[in-house]
Order: structure tokens, then sequence, then C-alpha cells
């Protein structure tokens, strides 16, 4: 897992975008650090379940190295604490903070929040789970708002779905997971796409983003529901 995420953020911090990006954060590189630290704890073995993500959100993974990484889940929870750098150009509305950084990342308070509540600790959780994301790089635009992967032109993320696809099937030939479940619509389209011919069944719980006017109405209920309907989570 280490040696095919290097390969993935050397391969990745290659890449060039335009407008509307005009920042590119990649957490592979001045989050390496963090990063390297939850997958040696939690990456180093076969799950049942993989849960994939877009790509990292301006409080999370962007500040922690760790996917959905809302800072309280990942120091407090998963006990990772780890230096951070700076991305090559930082955006002055985006500044990356670390682990001092005070905002807290919705999506990912709600997902390691209800992985909490369900398994209570951080080990049991991963004895047979485990969340990546599908894309590792952030994206603003000129103002500082998010941008996401699938709101970039076409001739802009040719080269980087093909790095994220040769990554994902990597990820699933190592983990060996009976289920992928794309936390959202995207990663479960891109996960279906990739994933067409591999052994693993595909997906979806309800994205946690507070953009998202369902998950504000009981999102850790919501999402629970669905992994009882896959027969998961009994």
């Amino acid at each position: 897992m280490i040696r095919a995420a290097r390969e993935l953020g050397a391969t990745v911090d290659r890449l060039r975008f335009t407008s509307p990006a005009t920042h590119v954060y990649n957490p592979l590189n001045y989050a390496w650090r963090a990063h390297e630290v939850y997958l040696r704890k939690y990456g180093a073995d076969r799950k049942s379940v993989l849960f994939l993500g877009m790509n990292p959100g301006p409080f999370g993974m962007v500040q922690s190295g760790v996917p959905f990484g809302e800072v309280n889940a990942v120091r407090d929870w998963m006990r990772i604490e780890a230096p951070v750098g700076k991305p090559r150009r930082e955006h002055p509305k985006r500044p990356v903070e670390g682990f001092a950084c005070a905002r807290s990342e919705v999506s990912g308070r709600r997902l390691w929040g209800l992985a909490a509540e369900r398994f209570g600790s951080a080990e049991n959780f991963f004895t047979h789970h485990f969340v990546a994301n599908y894309c590792p790089l952030a994206f603003f635009d000129k103002d500082g708002r998010n941008v996401t992967p699938d709101r970039l032109p076409g001739s802009q993320v040719a080269a980087l779905f093909a790095a994220c696809d040769r990554h994902l099937r990597r990820v699933v030939e190592i983990l060996q997971p009976e289920w992928l479940i794309g936390v959202g619509d995207f990663a479960e389209k891109r996960a279906r796409r990739v994933l067409a011919d591999a052994p693993v069944r595909i997906g979806k719980i309800l994205h946690p983003s507070p953009a998202s006017p369902a998950a504000n109405r009981d999102w850790a209920r919501q999402a629970t529901g669905q992994m009882k309907a896959f027969g998961l989570w009994t």
C-alpha cells in the first residue's frame, strides 16, 4: 500500500491543471508522513469492506493526510499525528495548518463518528474496513472554492483518472475486499467502471457532505441502513 501510494503521489504531482482549478494540493506529498502512518497502522492486511471517497476535503485530508481526515478523529481516535508541510502553491483562503487546524471537516466527522459509535475503537473498525480516496488531489478556484474532480474539463482529467484507476485496481488487489462501498455517486460510478472484471461487489452509501440536503437528515441512520441492506453491519 505504501509503495502504491508513493507511486500515485509522484505521478499526479507531475500533472498540471488550468482554470477552474488555480491551486492544486497533493497531500501525498506535503502530508506524506501522516498518510504513511495511516497505511502502516491500518492498511497492512486484507479487508472485508473498502470505503471509497472522491478526493480530499479542505479541512480533512488536506490538513491531516488521511481520507475524510477530520483532525480530531485522526488525532484522538486513530491516534495519528505527524508534521505536515505546505503545498507547492498555497491559496491564501485555504491555508494548510496540519493538526493545528481548528476547522472541522463535517463529512469526516460524520463518517468517522459513525465508525466510532458502531465499532468503538479504531482498531475494531479497521480490522475489517479501510477508507481510501479515488483521487488524492484537492483543487481550488481563484476564490478558494473547492473544485471536485467531476467539475474539471475532461481534457484535464484524462491522465489524472488513468493514474487513479490504476491505483484503485492495485488497492483492490492488495486488500482483496469482498465489498467496495462508494461514498457518494462519483466514487461508486468510477469503481463500477474501473473494477467491472474484479472479484468485488460494489455498492454505495449516501455521501455525508453537508452540501447534500439528504445527508443533513440523520446521515448516520441512513448510511447504517444502506450497509444493512447489503447484508453488512447486521
